[in-house]
């Protein structure tokens, strides 16, 4: 009996002979182990490694170990031996600060004290209705010292293990200068004749900004917690409660596990603000020759004046806002 050929004129193959690609999977599972591991563990049973290479393998260990030994014994003496001079410089520092620090609350006693005096010489001096309209004017503008009922506003940080996963996306769980700056305008807002920020009085001058993490009132840093302290009408908590400020104020508080809270208070006390250094523009003595031959509403590129609000005239303050 033959076998008849293929329809394709080929003679059949030999079943045995098929070859079938390997399935990667199935050896993976089955040979987890590199092959090159398996190797060098039978040269090792073997003892294909010379003799001569561990003897010689020891004593080059030993030397790379003393010699890290050695560089970390080096760099710790050298750490050690600066650490003294850096503690010094930074013990210096700290103790330049805070006799600075103390030297400007003498000297703004000081001041306080003579403005004081000032005003009961300006007093004895002048009528009674003058001198009064006068110590309004003073309260009004921030230079001179208030007492009255009014509300305080504290603000905090977050603690420091509050699980930032979990806080949302409504901003940095630390007060930002911002966060001042929306309680006391909204304060103001409310009726308040007097605020203060953690015993900086606030005036018609005044700037809450930041400088890196600091956080400053008229140039002179506060730290956390933040009271912002103010005088006024009875009516002044209540309507504090109901603006934007305060909402949102009580939304980060809620998402970020920063401290909020509003609390009437009485009797209180704001100190006054410093004197403020008004400055007053003068007409030159004689007209600048260039100035004049200048034909009127031209200038020079890129020169404006100082009260001008082109395009890089003012600059925001620094700091993130919420």
């Amino acid at each position: 009996m033959t076998t008849a050929p293929s329809r394709d004129g080929e003679k059949e193959r030999d079943p045995s002979t098929r070859v079938y690609a390997p399935d990667f999977l199935t050896e993976l599972f089955r040979n987890p182990l590199d092959p090159g591991y398996g190797d060098a563990a039978a040269r090792r049973a073997t003892g294909s490694v010379s003799r001569v290479r561990q003897v010689l393998g020891r004593p080059v260990s030993l030397l790379v170990l003393a010699v890290i030994g050695f560089l970390f014994a080096v760099a710790y003496r050298e750490t050690v031996a600066d650490e003294p001079s850096r503690a010094t410089a930074r013990a210096g520092l700290v103790a330049e600060i805070k006799g600075r620090e103390a030297e400007t609350d003498r000297l703004t006693e000081r001041a306080e004290q003579l403005r004081e005096e000032v005003g009961r010489q300006r007093d004895a001096t002048l009528s009674g209705s003058q001198a009064s309209r006068l110590r309004t004017l003073e309260a009004g503008t921030g230079l001179a010292r208030v007492r009255g009922d009014g509300v305080v506003v504290r603000l905090a940080d977050a603690a420091a293990d509050q699980d930032g996963v979990t806080t949302g996306d409504a901003g940095p769980s630390r007060v930002l200068y911002s966060d001042l700056q929306k309680v006391a305008n909204a304060l103001w807002a409310a009726g308040a004749e007097a605020v203060a920020v953690n015993g900086q009085r606030l005036t018609a001058t005044s700037t809450i900004r930041s400088a890196g993490e600091a956080i400053l009132v008229d140039y002179r840093p506060v730290t956390g917690p933040y009271e912002v302290q103010a005088i006024g009408p009875r009516s002044m908590r209540d309507r504090f409660d109901q603006s934007r400020a305060a909402a949102l104020m009580r939304e980060v508080a809620r998402t970020t596990g920063l401290s909020f809270g509003v609390k009437r208070a009485d009797d209180l006390t704001l100190p006054a603000a410093p004197q403020p250094r008004l400055r007053y523009a003068e007409p030159p003595a004689t007209p600048s020759p260039s100035a004049s031959a200048r034909p009127s509403g031209s200038g020079a590129a890129g020169s404006s004046s100082p009260g001008s609000s082109g395009p890089g005239g003012s600059s925001s303050p620094s700091g993130g806002g919420r």
